[in-house]
């Protein structure tokens, strides 16, 4: 990218957080507030589990560190053991406070390309609150007991000061594995990550390896690149899946909650997704389950990875769902991890997993929940659903408004790409897959349906931080 389409796209993404009305720098007060919590936490209930040798997996740039994990072998020899540790923002944060109104204000962080909005000032979220390698922490520390086929057989979860050894990327955890030198702590994520994916297919859930466009910077610019998840990635995935479900678990025997739910997909959408996979040539028997298929692609094939793209939209509809007084919300599951499951182990990122750790720490007390959290509930599916459509639109925009730049200055030139989505109501309006530069565009503008699955030439018609967005014709 040029230095003046740098220039362009910063100032794009500047005026990007002014129309959205973005929050700014924290208040005086909050940061007032931050400052006088991370040096004095309440670490009034907490025991002392600092001998437990604990890492974090992350990006390696990340320094808000949610979760830590240690996984040993049961002593009984009967199967696995998951110590997960989850930063215990509630030792931090007091409630009805001014830092617990602007979390309510911002309810998740927000990503750009050159920076990021968080959730709590970062004194707290990067220092006294994040599970940084040497340091003791304060936690909301889960041990669950899998059996050998590696389901779930207990659950406990106590609050703990816990001290992380090493923190981990995904890529380095990957390479240790492949190459045998893991300890068995580390080792054993592979065989608990397998042996949950094995859970996940028996019950009909399902993860979609979809190839994502990930914003990467190199020497002060910004490109884009198409970016597939390592299996390292998939089986820390399944911990936190596993412990979401837990969760999920411990409130409804506790009959006070918040879930995170996804009614089953129409027959139309799933007879959409069949008529998809027959024109991308994708093999799906009558009598073979969705995710049975999904399980057997391989996103590195265009069709595939097209029929991927598709099945995204099967997971649109998800949101939060509060229930009291004992009686399961209807639906109760999310679709996709078949099962009940609450978002619980990201809460320096994310508002509502606060609360759901304070449920599940009284649940496992036999306690009511604390009344600030029982307050609190009614409105969370509101602020959770807002913020995390703010959080869907910058996402969006950032990835956008770098496409734009990438091409700026490029109309009228010939690309070869896919076409992975074609309009139910006009098949001459798609989206299609560009591999290099990684983009996914609009196009439009032909007079044939589009060839979904096939390879087609295409010219870029519209580009540049100004328009947004990129927009291609046939060629």
């Amino acid at each position: 990218m040029t230095g003046a389409a740098d220039c362009s796209l910063g100032a794009a993404l500047r005026a990007l957080r002014t129309e959205l009305d973005l929050p700014a720098a924290f208040p005086p007060e909050v940061l007032a507030e931050a400052e006088q919590a991370a040096r004095a936490p309440d670490l009034s209930a907490h025991l002392d589990a600092t001998d437990l040798p604990f890492l974090t997996i992350d990006p390696s740039a990340s320094t808000d560190l949610d979760q830590a994990m240690h996984l040993e072998r049961r002593r009984d020899g009967r199967g696995y053991r998951v110590f997960y540790a989850i930063a215990d923002v509630a030792a931090f944060v007091r409630p009805g406070g001014a830092l617990d109104a602007e979390a309510h204000r911002r309810v998740t962080t927000l990503y750009f390309p050159d920076d990021r909005i968080p959730l709590h000032p970062a004194v707290l979220s990067e220092g006294a609150a994040s599970l940084l390698p040497g340091e003791t922490r304060p936690a909301a520390l889960w041990r669950i007991d899998l059996d050998r086929d590696g389901v779930a057989v207990a659950t406990d979860v106590r609050r703990a000061l816990v001290r992380s050894r090493a923190k981990l990327d995904y890529a380095g955890v990957q390479r240790q594995i492949d190459t045998g030198t893991a300890e068995e702590p580390l080792a054993l994520l592979r065989d608990i990550g397998r042996l949950r994916a094995e859970q996940e297919a028996a019950r009909g859930g399902i993860s979609l390896d979809v190839p994502e466009q990930e914003i990467v910077e190199h020497d002060g610019s910004y490109g884009l690149v198409y970016r597939a998840t390592l299996p390292a990635e998939a089986w820390n995935a399944q911990i936190s899946l596993l412990t979401g479900m837990a969760a999920a678990r411990l409130m409804a025997d506790a009959g006070t909650g918040i879930l995170r739910t996804l009614p089953l997909a129409p027959d139309g959408a799933v007879a959409r997704l069949r008529r998809s996979a027959h024109a991308l040539r994708i093999d799906w028997p009558h009598h073979v389950p969705y995710a049975e298929v999904v399980r057997s692609l391989d996103p590195g094939k265009s069709n595939h990875a097209a029929f991927l793209q598709e099945c995204t939209t099967l997971l649109r509809g998800a949101g939060y769902t509060v229930f009291e007084g004992g009686d399961l919300p209807d639906p109760a599951v999310h679709a996709a991890v078949a099962d009940l499951y609450t978002h619980c182990t990201a809460p320096l990122r994310r508002l509502v997993d606060r609360y759901a750790s304070e449920l599940c720490l009284a649940a496992t007390q036999g306690k009511e929940a604390p009344e600030w959290v029982r307050e609190a509930l009614p409105a969370l599916p509101k602020e959770m659903a807002e913020g995390t459509r703010r959080a869907g639109t910058v996402e969006r925009a950032c990835v956008d408004l770098v496409e734009a730049a990438l091409l700026e200055g490029r109309e009228g030139e010939l690309f070869d790409a896919y076409v992975v989505d074609v309009h139910d109501r006009d098949p001459s309006i798609g989206t299609i897959h560009l591999r290099d530069p990684a983009i996914v565009g609009r196009i439009e503008g032909g007079t044939a349906p589009l060839p979904l699955g096939e390879r087609l030439r295409v010219r870029l018609t519209r580009s540049g931080p100004a328009a947004r967005t990129v927009l291609f014709a046939p060629a």
